[in-house]
């Protein structure tokens, strides 16, 4: 019976968004000209094409700071409840910490926060 009410959710999401696209696609106006396909960014024309690539150490400096974002987020709790959890949380929060900053250190020393 749960399953019921997710499907019948899931069905009416994806009727509701295709109707609206469609109705968008006939209500909207659209008159294209060559000026307005154009990549606009101050007047200046473009120097190099729009569709650089990114180094992938700004994805790895990305990653690193969802993941300690993701540290927080799991250390507050315990934060909260540090007098309940006595030395076992104080322990167990520790090893926690210091995996993650064996991880840091193992990608500083590997030059992966360098931005040479």
């Amino acid at each position: 019976m749960h399953y019921a009410v997710i499907g019948l959710l899931l069905i009416t999401a994806a009727i509701m968004g295709s109707v609206l696209l469609v109705v968008g696609h006939f209500v909207r106006p659209s008159r294209p000209i060559p000026a307005k396909l154009q990549p606009f960014e101050s007047g200046v024309p473009d120097v190099k094409p729009p569709r650089s690539r990114y180094s992938p150490r700004f994805y790895l400096v990305a990653l690193l700071f969802v993941v300690f974002d993701v540290e927080a987020l799991f250390l507050y709790p315990w934060a909260a409840a540090f007098d309940a959890l006595r030395l076992y949380g104080y322990v167990e929060a520790g090893l926690f910490v210091l995996i993650l900053l064996l991880g840091l250190l193992y990608e500083w020393r590997k030059g992966a926060l360098e931005w040479v």
